[in-house]
């Protein structure tokens, strides 16, 4: 049977996230190779609408796999919530003659993926690019490696500081609705603590066990923060620990965008050179409306409706443990 995919569009949505350009180069490569043209999109769906659109071949994905952000660029759109906004980009993309689409974003990429699906029976398959790893389906995000390894060594270099002027340091690290980023680096660098988004944050056990630590002749600390804390991120939980505990030197430091960039780590680009190729593979397969995932170390195929409605869950058995190796 022909292929009936002659050109794919692809494009990134939302946050950037390290890994990006290397999942764009996968797909360029792997659609060039069963001979299937490639557009980008730039922009997201902000570039659909306005109609950003560039060629892409071989020598356009040169030189980027080692590269952190997205070189055709990332935007949040509010038009393509819009029905008129969708059909806009639908005409834009016909004019192109783009007959599928790859979508690498994280949920709110995927929500509007599953709409413009449904509206259009546009055959789309979403990669997963988002540093919080927070997506259904998937064992590991694009991008979230790279940014939790910033955190650790941003927080190394902190701890140095820490020592030295015996402080207590709180590390607000991204992570609005999930503390995937705050559990892996703060077991990494041996927080003292740390508070994420789907516990509740008690200030009296914190201070208890910051007490216990100084007797303990722990003179210095680090409390990672994830920013959706329920007590409001760093700033708020150090200005309730410092009332209960004078005594105590506390600084705050917000490493904010700086998690989303730099170079894509070892195990980011293979991530994302692997759904790359595997997203391709599924369009040319006749799959759509699906998230190419990993799972268990084998591929998975997860419907966009299942994996926006459902969210990873935190490992509370590691949040456990990070409690007792703090001790």
């Amino acid at each position: 049977m022909n292929n009936p995919i002659k050109t794919i569009g692809v494009f990134t949505s939302g946050g950037d996230a390290p890994g990006m350009n290397a999942a764009i180069r996968a797909v360029v490569r792997t659609a060039l190779y069963n001979k299937i043209e490639v557009v980008g999109i730039c922009r997201g769906y902000e570039g659909m609408i306005d109609g950003e659109f560039i060629r892409l071949e071989s020598h356009s994905v040169s030189n980027i796999i080692q590269r952190g952000g997205t070189f055709i660029k990332t935007a949040r759109s509010e038009r393509f919530h819009t029905a008129q906004g969708r059909k806009q980009a639908y005409e834009n993309i016909k004019k192109e003659n783009i007959d599928a689409i790859i979508a690498i974003g994280g949920d709110g990429t995927f929500r509007g993926a599953l709409a413009f699906n449904q509206e259009y029976n546009t055959p789309i398959v979403g990669i997963p690019g988002t540093i919080d790893n927070d997506l259904f389906g998937t064992d590991f995000t694009i991008g979230y490696d790279t940014a939790i390894n910033t955190v650790v060594e941003a927080v190394d270099k902190i701890r140095d500081t820490a020592g030295s002027h015996d402080m207590l340091f709180f590390i607000e690290v991204m992570g609005r609705d999930a503390g995937f980023i705050a559990l892996r680096s703060g077991i990494a660098v041996g927080a003292e603590d740390i508070l994420v988004p789907e516990t509740t944050t008690r200030v009296e056990d914190l201070v208890n066990k910051l007490r216990f630590d100084r007797r303990n002749n722990k003179t210095s600390g680090i409390i990672i923060v994830s920013e959706g804390d329920d007590l409001g991120g760093a700033y708020k939980v150090a200005e309730q620990v410092k009332m209960k505990c004078p005594e105590f030197q506390t600084r705050v430091t917000v490493l904010g965008h700086v998690q989303r960039g730099g170079n894509p780590s070892c195990m980011d680009r293979v991530l994302s050179s692997t759904m790359g190729y595997e997203a391709v593979l599924a369009l040319l397969d006749g799959k759509s409306g699906v998230m190419v995932g990993i799972i268990n170390k084998q591929i998975a195929l997860t419907s966009f409706e299942k994996a926006t409605k459902h969210h990873q869950e935190i490992n509370k058995e590691m949040l456990e443990m990070a409690r007792i190796l703090s001790l």
